[in-house]
This record gives structure tokens, C-alpha cells and sequence, in this order.
């Protein structure tokens, strides 16, 4: 855990001290080329620094406090397959689902690529068949709906990817994901398919997740029910798995060929380079999926080897550091510009707040620190229309990611030059602000009577000083994509690190999966309510009274 009494700790308070009373307008004053001082570019893609509340000395002993966690060693152990997730008595290796080199990884004596190379090239053999027109359903009709029925890292990896790259779709088919529990999600959703040609690709590891199954055998009635008395020989026609539970995909009805497998060193938000991304390598073709795996081993060789003062993901995730523990921001935004990064927002609450939103280190001591921040966000240029008046003039400390791509997706003409100004603006008017100043002088030049100009301009006042990393990538492409995912893993696992968390277990989300076991047969009405809290004893009541279970 990290010890807050260490030198390397209160150096950093004290200099935090120090520089408390600059504003972002000082720092740049101060230094006419910080903008290329903290500036990354890797592959084209730009990660931009420069509107972080830290200077070069801040940032030099956020890199002593990195080192005095021992960041180089995690680093090592992560990458040779040792057992860091020690909870579980796990390692970690999804670098190796795209590792595409050849020979062995981790090492020689733990080498888990030939099955992983097994695993891609039964994605390769399955979805070229699909996308093909070659995988037929049980009437002879062709593949045109593929349904993801998953939920956690087994859904929000995937689907974030799928939604982010759909200008790379294949035409014929129609991608959707299926999570919740509450049937209205897969109701309605089924009501617009057609069972003859609808693959259902069911994710999950154990083959036990409870939203997951009862999804899975839902549709399994429905597809049954549409085949009537030939439903045996449809279903592996219709269905795939993605597991390590073979045994019970087969309990399902699923041969071994329709089951993709997964490992225990593969962890749900971790997932989506594995079988999990099965759903990925439909819609864009496993050549666009390779790419997206080639992306990611770019930040896997970059956080590897470049020194720590130019590694974008020790770098952001020091500078989310400096944020939380010595700004003292609770929270953290995502704000992409780009109509297909609709979902990252989402993918990245989950990657970084079921990774190390925790009060424990890996001693099983409270941590002496306030770790992980709240993670939140939405489309740029829709929250600028909602929550963004906050972000100006609320008062709350919120350290923003402004992310987008200089060139679209979808092109359509006199779209691209608005979208980039605003993106562009929001972050440097939320940096440098308006001085009362400056307000007083737009108004005095608008020619508002002075009486006027003097109850308007407490309004008009921006504080600034809001700080922000920009993310530009060149283009929306597999590639620069499976960099950017990856890039917000290796900053997660950094963080975890300085904090001394393990950021690869999430016991955290069992007691409510336990509970709800429990619930389930007193909402039925085949259990008691012994033992439970009052106010869920009534609900209870109140539910079963009112339900239709």
C-alpha cells in the first residue's frame, strides 16, 4: 500500500504547496514551449498534457514516487505471467491475446500462445464463414443478425469496439448486445429478428453468469420454438459459446467445435482481445480484429520499453494521481467527440473503478489514500448542451479527458471543422477561463449600459483552471482504437501500482450477487425472509403484492 509518510510523498505535497496559487495561465506564461513539453505522439496519435495543473518538477517527482512503488518491477512481473492478481491465485496475461509475434509468450517455460493462436484461428475459420454466407441457419438462410448475449467486460468490450468501429461493419450483418437482466431488453430485441437467421454468441467464462444464462436460454426457447421438432439440429446452427466451461456449453446443447475458449488469466474487462472479441471479428473481419490487436501491442511494447517520463500510460496515470491524491479530485470525465465513441465512457467506468475503486491494499490494510476517482462521462458536444455549465462555473474540481479524431468516420461535408472547434474550445476555456476583467470589456465593447454590465458580471466570470488531457487520434481505425483501450488498461494497472492495490480481482461485486441469490426464492414466494434487514423484509412484501413473477 502506499505509504503517504515516505519522502518521495510528502515531496510531492510539499511542491503541490508550492504551486497551489498558479493558475493555468500562469503556467504558460511561464514557459513558451509547454505545450511541447507535454506532448506525446506515438503511431499518430497525440496525447496532449499541456492543460494538467502540474509543472516539470511536479511531474519529476510523480516519476520518484512511480519508482519508490517498485512501478518498473510490477511492470516485469505483469508481463512474465507471475500470479499478480494473488487474490485469485492468478497471473494477468492479456498481453498475450495480442501478442503477434512469433514464439513464445510470457516466456519459453510458460508459453500460452499455441493455444491462443488455436482460439484466433477458429475465430478466423468461424467468422469468415458467417461473413461469408457459408454458416447457414436451419431453414438454409444465411447469417444477417448476430446477438452478443453477455454482460460486465463480456459486453461492454465488445460492443464499445463493434459501436466505435462501425464505418468498418460488414454490410450484411446487424450487430447487437444483450446485457440486462429485465426482459425488456431481449423482448423487444427479439420481436425485430428473424430466427432463420440470427447467431447468438453467448459470452460468458464460467457459463454460469445469471443475467447472461437466463438471457441465453430465453433465446434458446425462442429459437427452439421457430424450429419446432428439428430444434436439435438448429441449435448449434445458431448458437456459439464463448467459456472455459466446456462441460456446461454442452449441457446447453452446444457441441465442442461451437465453443470458443477462454482462460482463467483472462479477466472480464481484460477481455475483449480474447474469443470474447468473437463478436468484433463478425462485424469487421478478423483482418480489422488483428489490427485492433496490433494496436494494443503497440502500448504493450511502448509501456515496456520507453523511459517513464515520455510513457503515455505511466504518464496519465501519474497525472490522475497527482489529481486525486494531492489536487483532491474525487472525480474524473470522459468526454470523446466522436458519435462512435458513444460507449467508451462506459467501458471505462468499468475498467477503472471495478479495477481500483477499493479501500484496501494488497497487504489487506486500509490504504492511507483515497484511491480510484468516480468515472464518468458523455458524447462532448452533448454534455455541453447538459452538464457542462458545472464544468465552468460549479465550482468542482473535475479533471477531464477530451478525446476525439482529426478525421471522421462518417464523413459528411461542413461537419468535421465545427466538431474540432468545439472540442478544441471546451478544453482551453475550461483551462484559462474569463477574467472579470475581460468580461467587463466583451460587455463595455457590446455597448451594455454600465448598471447593466455591473449586475451581469459576477455571471460572466469564468474561474478556468479546470484540467484536462486532450487524446487526438488520427483516424477512428482498429488500430488507433486497440491503442487507445490499451493505453487506459496499462494507466489503470500503473495507478493500481502507486496505490498498492491489486487491480485484477473485484470481490467487490459478489456480496450483491449473493444477496440477490438469496432474494430470488423469498420474491418467489418459495423462501423466507428470516435473517433480512426490515425495510427488504416490506419490499419484499410490497413486490410479491404488486409483481407479476
Amino acid at each position: 500500500m502506499p505509504n503517504i509518510n515516505t519522502p518521495a510523498w510528502k515531496a510531492l505535497l510539499a511542491h503541490r504547496d508550492q504551486i497551489s496559487g498558479l493558475h493555468l495561465r500562469d503556467l504558460f506564461a511561464a514557459d513558451p514551449d509547454r505545450f511541447k513539453r507535454f506532448l506525446v505522439e506515438l503511431d499518430g496519435l497525440l496525447v496532449d498534457f499541456s492543460k494538467q495543473r502540474l509543472d516539470e518538477e511536479a511531474l519529476r517527482l510523480l516519476i520518484d514516487l512511480a519508482e519508490t512503488a517498485r512501478l518498473a518491477e510490477w511492470r516485469d512481473r505483469l508481463f512474465s505471467g507471475d500470479k499478480i492478481n494473488f487474490s485469485e491465485k492468478r497471473a494477468v496475461l492479456h498481453p498475450a491475446l495480442r501478442h503477434l509475434k512469433l514464439g513464445a509468450f510470457p516466456s519459453a517455460e510458460n508459453d500460452v500462445m499455441p493455444e491462443v493462436r488455436a482460439v484466433r484461428a477458429q475465430m478466423r475459420q468461424f467468422s469468415e464463414k458467417v461473413r461469408g454466407g457459408l454458416w447457414r441457419g436451419f431453414s438454409g438462410e444465411a447469417i444477417r443478425d448476430v446477438v452478443n448475449v453477455g454482460i460486465g467486460g463480456s459486453d461492454l468490450g465488445p460492443k464499445t469496439v463493434v459501436r466505435s468501429l462501425s464505418a468498418y461493419q460488414h454490410p450484411g450483418l446487424r450487430m447487437h448486445f444483450v446485457s440486462n437482466i429485465d426482459s425488456a431488453h431481449l423482448a423487444k430485441l427479439l420481436d425485430s429478428l428473424d430466427p432463420r437467421s440470427t447467431l447468438f454468441v453467448v459470452a460468458s467464462k464460467t457459463f454460469t453468469t445469471q443475467e447472461t444464462m437466463l438471457n441465453a436460454y430465453t433465446a434458446r426457447e425462442w429459437l427452439c420454438a421457430a424450429a419446432g421438432e428439428d430444434w436439435a439440429r438448429a441449435l448449434p446452427l445458431h448458437f456459439v459459446a464463448v467459456s472455459s466451461a466446456v462441460d456446461k456449453a454442452a449441457a446447453f446443447g452446444l457441441p465442442e467445435a461451437n465453443v470458443f475458449r477462454m482462460w482463467d488469466w483472462v479477466g472480464g474487462r481484460y477481455s475483449l482481445w480474447s474469443a470474447v472479441g468473437l463478436s468484433i471479428a463478425l462485424a469487421i473481419g478478423m483482418n480489422g480484429f488483428e489490427r485492433l490487436l496490433s494496436g494494443a501491442q503497440t502500448i504493450d511494447n511502448h509501456f515496456r520499453e520507453a523511459p517513464f517520463e515520455r510513457n503515455l500510460p505511466v504518464l496519465m496515470a501519474l497525472v490522475g494521481v497527482w489529481n486525486t491524491n494531492f489536487l483532491g479530485a474525487s472525480t474524473s470525465a470522459v468526454l470523446p467527440y466522436n458519435e462512435s465513441l458513444r460507449f467508451l465512457p462506459s467501458f471505462l467506468q468499468q475498467l477503472e473503478m471495478e479495477s481500483n475503486g477499493k479501500t484496501v491494499g494488497r497487504d489487506g490494510q486500509p490504504l492511507s489514500c483515497q484511491a480510484n476517482p468516480i468515472v464518468w462521462g458523455e458524447i462532448g458536444s452533448n454534455g455541453q448542451h447538459a452538464f457542462f455549465q458545472l464544468l465552468h462555473q460549479g465550482g468542482w474540481l473535475v479533471p477531464c479527458d477530451f478525446i476525439a479524431s482529426a478525421q471522421s468516420d462518417f464523413p459528411l461535408p461542413g461537419h468535421q471543422a465545427p466538431l474540432m472547434a468545439n472540442f478544441l474550445a471546451q478544453s482551453a476555456a475550461l483551462a484559462f477561463g474569463k477574467t472579470e476583467a475581460e468580461a467587463r470589456s466583451e460587455l463595455e465593447a457590446a455597448g451594455v449600459p454600465a448598471d447593466q454590465v455591473a449586475s451581469l458580471l459576477p455571471h460572466k466570470v469564468f474561474a478556468g483552471n479546470q484540467p484536462s488531457t486532450t487524446i487526438i487520434l488520427p483516424r477512428l481505425d482498429p488500430f488507433h482504437l486497440g491503442m487507445l483501450m490499451a493505453l487506459y488498461e496499462h494507466k489503470v494497472f500503473v495507478q493500481g501500482v502507486v496505490w498498492g492495490i491489486n487491480s485484477f480481482d473485484q470481490w467487490g461485486v459478489e456480496l450483491g450477487k449473493q444477496l440477490a441469490g438469496r432474494l430470488l426464492p423469498a420474491l418467489q414466494g418459495v423462501g423466507d425472509t428470516v435473517g433480512l434487514d426490515q425495510s427488504t423484509r416490506e419490499l419484499i412484501a410490497w413486490c410479491r403484492e404488486h409483481g407479476d413473477f
